[in-house]
This record gives structure tokens, sequence and C-alpha cells, in this order.
């Protein structure tokens, strides 16, 4: 009786360690350092995603990024918080309770106009812009950017923003 309780309790130690613990970011992506999170502040419009079930078939999607009173960023209802410096731009992102997952800006340009953003996984990346277009050359580096991750872009859904 007291092995089975053991083996019970070592699976759900497993189980939450894997929930609480996993990677934020996949092999061969760096998020940008310094990150400045001021200016990664405000309105950003989804250019591009590898689509999954929360946002198929979306299109017009933004996001609103505040700060928070305790430091972490606000993704309109949902937050965010930084998984080491706040100048290291490696996030988790919480949609519900206390389950985050990856969000890192591997790339973004000087004035923080543009960003690519990659989730804990391969199967996770956005292009944002402040605008609800992107220069073709900006494209063009966060494409190869995502490529070189091992991203396949292919697949990416380009987002409609016509309202």
């Amino acid at each position: 009786m007291k092995i089975r309780k053991l083996i019970y309790l070592l699976i759900i130690a497993m189980i939450m360690t894997g929930l609480f613990s996993c990677a934020t970011i996949p092999k061969g992506a760096v998020a940008v350092t310094p990150f400045n999170k001021e200016k990664y502040l405000g309105k950003w419009y989804e250019i591009a995603r590898l689509d999954f079930k929360f946002e198929k078939d979306l299109n017009n999607t933004t996001a609103e990024y505040s700060l928070n009173d305790n430091g972490t960023i606000k993704v309109k209802n949902q937050g965010s918080k930084f998984v080491g410096a706040d100048n290291v731009a490696m996030l988790k992102v919480s949609f519900f309770g206390p389950f985050y997952s990856g969000y890192n800006v591997i790339a973004i340009d000087d004035d923080y106009k543009y960003t690519l953003v990659a989730g804990a996984s391969l199967k996770y990346l956005w292009i944002l812009s402040r605008e609800t277009n992107i220069p073709m050359a900006v494209q063009d580096k966060y494409l190869k950017i995502a490529e070189e991750v091992g991203y396949n872009t292919n697949n990416l859904v380009w987002v409609k923003h016509d309202k």
C-alpha cells in the first residue's frame, strides 16, 4: 500500500514539474537583450502567426500590453511575467490561473515598431507591428530569423486587418 501511494505521489510530482518548469524558448532561439519593457507597452497588430486553436480563423487581431503595479505585463485580460531579469525579453504568458507558456521576443527593431515573437516551441510564432502592415524588408528579415531557428514559415497565417 505504501509503495502504491509513493508511486502515485511520484507520478503527480513529475506531471506538476512538467507543467511548471517546461522550456520557455525553442532551442536555437535567443531572447532580445537588452529589452526595454516600457517601449514594448501599447498596442500591437498581429501580422502573421502559426495558427492554433485559440486563434483559429481570427483576423483583425491585436494585443494591448500595459504594466501592472507589481512590474508584470498585462496583455488585455491575460497576464505575463518575466522569466528572469526584466531587461531580457523572455516572458511567461498566462491565459488562465497559474499555467504559463513561453513568450519570447527574438527580434525587434530599435524603435520597437516590429517584433518577432517565439512561443515555447516551434508550434508558436508571431510577427507583430505597431501598424496593420509591415515593410517587406522587415518581413523578409524576420522570416529568415524564424527559419534559422527551425520554424516552417510556409505555415504562417497572414492576418487581415480590414476593420
